[in-house]
């Protein structure tokens, strides 16, 4: 997009929010900001300041929350830039369809950046068959309004040239590119002790059956400054409300689960915002785990890190920035940090980042895009936005009893119950509209039995669906 442009250029995001929005612990885990995982904002915040300008206008469309038809897209905005993860994966489809049947109508230009296919370590396709009929929809909806797609990696690379894409550029993830040129990692301790201060994260099914549960015991039992860092909505819900009504809820050996003698001892956060999540890791000597993005929050926040890849999508990612990594399948068994720390050789991620930057910034050149490195004030505009800020700190775990820590909890449920009770009386008002309607209709078909019209069970429905459900879950745990 050209600078000289005779109005501001103005961009669609997909993004759970915009980073500028501070958002309330309580209303971010009900409205899900992050779209399930917190690692989510770190790729699209990263995308939002490297497109914002001073001739850019960067606006988040909510993901879920923003409804915008195709119409007022095409009128109000000049591009709808989709930074995505691993997108080509049988859970994903139907947002893959959705995503697409949006993109079919669109006049404007739409640039994919990051997204990725995922298989097991030995990168093979088959569980992606089902779906390729999705997969070839949605690039080719893509590609009708961009010059190329930006993928993640060699495996989805190779993936979508399988399925004859040759407009296919392996770009890696935005997030490790949200400082531009510059990524400085460097080791702060000669080697891990006791003392030393170490995040660790994973996922529930690395924890559950792919051995990283035994690692946060060992772990946990041998450094008194560990602290297990979780992305899943689930995590976050547990640490803030006790809630384990998701099935998430039965991994105990999860350091999010209020049965872990991590979370008693308050040593587990989720962040709702990338900004203090990677503040908080300059503090950590080193960071591991199978979380792809929990270990490049860490490495943006110049903390050694060292990815233990479980799948394709991680993997990939690892090897195309050169992140330090281990598979998790190959693990010794009595793995301890301080010999992933003494392993971790960080010269060829921050060696090479300058020239994937460049690769990363002709991909956006080739797609019509600025950015604030090449046509803007490097981002510090934005930094400075962002420290404006009063973001909240990581969710923590609910261990205290005093009434200060109750408030924040019970203020933002009474306040969701006299929504929904405004709610409730808006349905009812039209529940009786209908019914008196449903009568006066009734009366003129004489000789005909008075029937409860389909129109009124409809409302009636309608108004448990609305008013009753969120309430059980407003009470239960703040979930909506």
């Amino acid at each position: 997009m050209s600078p000289n442009a005779s109005r501001p250029q103005r961009i669609l995001l997909r993004s759970g929010k915009s980073p500028y929005d501070v958002v309330p612990v309580e209303e971010a885990l009900h409205r899900d900001v992050f779209a399930s995982n917190a690692g989510n904002l770190i790729f699209s915040d990263a995308t939002h300041k490297i497109l914002e300008t001073p001739h850019t206008t960067v606006v988040s469309n909510g993901i879920r929350t923003d409804g915008t038809p195709a119409g007022r897209i095409n009128e109000e905005y000049d591009a709808f830039v989709v930074p995505l993860a691993n997108a080509f994966r049988p859970s994903f489809e139907a947002s893959l369809r959705r995503l697409t049947r949006l993109i079919s109508q669109l006049k404007i230009p739409v640039i994919v950046v990051g997204i990725g296919a995922q298989a097991g370590l030995d990168y093979n396709p088959a569980r992606l068959k089902p779906m390729e009929p999705a997969v070839r929809e949605f690039v080719s909806a893509v590609l009708d309004r961009s010059a190329s797609i930006g993928v993640r990696g060699e495996f989805t690379e190779k993936y979508l040239n399988g399925l004859g894409f040759k407009d296919v550029d392996v770009i890696g993830c935005p997030s490790l590119f949200m400082y531009g040129k510059e990524l400085t990692v460097e080791k702060r301790a000669q080697e891990l002790t006791a003392d030393s201060c170490i995040a660790i994260n994973g996922s529930h099914n690395a924890v559950r059956s792919q051995g990283l549960g035994r690692v946060i015991t060992r772990t946990h039992a041998r450094y008194p400054n560990l602290r297990f860092i979780g992305q899943n909505l689930s995590d976050a819900r547990q640490l803030h409300w006790r809630d384990l009504s998701d099935p998430n809820g039965k991994v105990t050996g999860m350091p999010t689960h209020p049965d872990h003698p991590m979370y008693r001892e308050d040593k587990v956060r989720v962040y709702i915002d990338p900004v203090t999540w990677i503040d908080d890791l300059r503090d950590f000597d080193f960071s591991f785990g199978s979380r792809i993005h929990g270990n490049i929050a860490a490495l943006l926040a110049g903390t050694p890190a060292n990815v233990l890849c479980s799948d394709s999508r991680t993997l990939e990612l690892c090897r195309y920035f050169e992140i330090p990594h281990h598979t998790l399948d190959q693990l010794p068994e009595e793995i301890d940090p301080a010999r992933l720390y003494e392993e971790t050789d960080l010269g060829a991620l921050t060696g090479n980042h300058h020239e994937r930057f460049e690769r990363f910034t002709s991909f956006l050149d080739r797609n019509g895009l600025d950015n604030t490195f090449t046509h803007g004030d490097g981002g510090a505009a934005y930094e400075e936005r962002l420290r404006s800020l009063d973001f909240p700190g990581g969710v923590r775990p609910w261990i205290d009893t005093d009434p200060a820590s109750l408030i924040a909890r019970f203020g933002w449920l009474h306040t969701r119950v006299g929504e929904l009770t405004a709610d409730n009386a808006k349905l009812k008002k039209e529940l009786d509209r209908v019914k008196a309607g449903t009568k006066a209709a009734a009366k003129t078909a004489a000789g005909k039995t008075t029937v409860v019209a389909p129109a009124s069970r409809s409302v009636y429905r309608k108004a448990r669906r609305v008013v009753g459900r969120p309430l059980r879950r407003a009470l239960k745990g703040g979930r909506g």
